[in-house]
């Protein structure tokens, strides 16, 4: 049983509390006294909350005894040491070492931005303090300014309060539904509660160097409804402060974690701007052929023709995985938390338009709809005349359409257009003919699939391509990262165009667009997906789908 004075508290008949160090959401860390070997120490008192239930509570200590296991696995310099782990009046206690010194918080809040150097310098001690944690199973979780200790007198930097850490193995404790970290520095995919893995901690350590350089974190908003709109759907502006390091901020803020920025390239770049002064672009990784478990997980033939020597445009959402599903998650996060109507309705009108632009049922006027028909290739923008076209080679000798479409995944239906084709479309996405150019979209107009059937092109897909790409400037505004890559489809030759956008006006906002043109039967089929650049992942299922049971009829 404890003893407590009128200024001193011994827990434990060992561990004499001394003065409060600081408070968090999962209780309070006192500067001690370890009397039985005459050591300062910080420990940790785990907050407790009197209305729960036997059960919770037991759970709550277990929490604690698992954070304790993760971290006493871990032996590294920039990690934070576990001493012991006390019960007290039912009440757990963690004792770590005392490191005099206040928080990376503490530092911003007190001076401000953080030099490029500083942060460089810290960013390598926490990428290497999260290799050796990720390659022991444990993930962090909670990584933000205020888990990052600065001691005094040295150059040392010790990543702390694994109190979310979830060992690879263990029972996580949240599947309740319950939700826990920080949301500015949680990562998209985390919103959804359909993966965490290492990546998700890099996410969060992308968001914390942006913060230590600009003093403020990219992703504060007045409420939480905001703060996870901006993380989930948002386009990220990089603060001017974060030009220095800006290859390794935004790869670490790619959305996409399959895309996001490798820890160990992330310190390769960190290590090479200590040294030079400049930070260089992140290497490209030779694509590998895919495996049996990129096929199960839906790896499509958009993907698998890639030439091997050039990335995918975008790796393929896993099972259950979607912007969709991160709404849904976000919205119950905003209502466990309290963040009551407002917040739920600034993430439904996420949903709804995905970037603030008002929802309407009206289909869209012939310019804006061919805004992502404007985009496409030279087959959606051609000004040649049919009689002047011709063939790019020998026709295809199959000129038998193929058997129709009877079935749709689930969340889809088997759209049969009358102007010579099916394909699966999202449930709920409306069809809207423009002339030559058929579009299937969503509520609001979030999404756009649009079809085009024209005659074969000189030069084929590839050329048709890259015309169109490089009229790119000139058709969409703001046209960025635009990229065509030699692929097929069906086995027939096709061209994938990938590139970014800045919408038709500002209320439409940043798009990003997918499109993959093919000749098959003597004709040449046109299709794409064009949504807001928070949407990509979404955006990129629905195109694998329509690409993957395209049939013309």
């Amino acid at each position: 049983m404890g003893t407590e004075g009128a200024d001193i508290r011994v827990i434990a008949g060992r561990y004499r509390l001394e003065a409060r160090l600081g408070r968090g959401g999962m209780g309070v860390v006192w500067r001690a006294t370890d009397q039985l070997l005459g050591r300062r120490v910080a420990v940790k008192e785990i907050a407790q909350d009197n209305s729960l239930s036997a059960e919770e509570a037991r759970q709550q200590r277990d929490r604690t005894l698992r954070e304790a296991r993760a971290v006493a696995q871990l032996s590294h310099p920039h990690i934070i040491v576990v001493h012991d782990v006390v019960v007290d009046d039912e009440r757990p206690y963690i004792v770590m070492e005392l490191i005099e010194g206040g928080s990376l918080a503490d530092r911003i809040s007190a001076g401000g931005p953080v030099g490029a150097q500083d942060v460089a310098r810290i960013g390598v001690a926490l990428l290497s303090a999260l290799n050796a944690a990720h390659a022991a199973g444990v993930l962090h979780r909670d990584i933000k300014p205020a888990n990052v200790l600065m001691e005094s007198g040295s150059d040392r930097v010790v990543l702390t309060d694994f109190g979310i850490a979830q060992v690879a193995g263990a029972t996580t404790l949240t599947e309740t539904g319950s939700f826990v970290g920080s949301p500015e520095y949680t990562a998209p995919e985390r919103m959804s509660g359909s993966r965490t893995g290492p990546e998700s901690d890099l996410w969060s350590l992308g968001a914390l160097l942006c913060t230590a350089l600009s003093g403020e974190s990219p992703f504060r908003r007045d409420s939480l409804g905001g703060i996870l709109h901006a993380v989930v759907f948002a386009e990220f502006s990089p603060p001017d402060q974060a030009a220095p390091l800006l290859p390794v901020v935004q790869g670490l803020l790619e959305r996409d974690p399959e895309r996001r920025l490798g820890a160990t390239e992330a310190e390769r770049m960190l290590r090479t701007f200590l040294d030079t002064g400049r930070t260089p672009q992140a290497s490209q990784v030779p694509a590998s052929p895919p495996s049996a478990t990129d096929r199960q997980h839906g790896y499509t033939p958009t993907h698998r023709d890639l030439p091997s020597q050039q990335p995918p445009a975008a790796a393929p959402p896993r099972a259950g995985q979607s912007t969709r599903g991160m709404l849904v998650a976000a919205l119950l996060v905003a209502a466990m938390a309290g963040a009551g109507v407002s917040a739920a309705a600034l993430l439904m009108n996420g949903d709804d338009d995905g970037d603030g632009r008002p929802g309407s049922s009206a289909p869209h006027t012939p310019a804006d709809t061919s805004s992502t028909a404007a985009h496409t290739s030279s087959s959606a923008t051609s000004t040649t005349s049919p009689a002047a076209r011709t063939s790019s080679g020998a026709p295809n000798t199959s000129t038998a359409p193929a058997p129709a479409l009877t079935t749709a995944p689930s969340g889809y239906r088997v759209a049969r257009d009358p102007a010579g084709f099916s394909f699966a479309v999202p449930d709920g996405f409306r069809r809207d003919s423009q002339g030559e150019r058929v579009f299937y979209l969503s509520p609001g107009d979030t999404f756009r699939i649009g079809v085009k059937v024209t005659d074969p092109e000189p030069g084929g897909p590839l050329a048709v391509m890259r015309r169109a790409a490089a009229k790119g400037p000139d058709t969409n505004p703001g046209y960025r990262d635009g990229r065509v890559t030699e692929t097929t489809q069906g086995g027939r030759p096709a061209a994938l165009w990938e590139f970014t956008w800045n919408g038709f006006n500002a209320t439409e906002g940043a798009r990003h667009t997918y499109d993959l043109c093919w000749e098959e039967g003597g004709r040449m089929y046109d299709v794409w997906v064009s949504a807001p650049v928070g949407k990509v992942r979404e955006a990129r299922e629905y195109f694998d789908v329509a690409v993957d049971t395209f049939v013309r009829t």
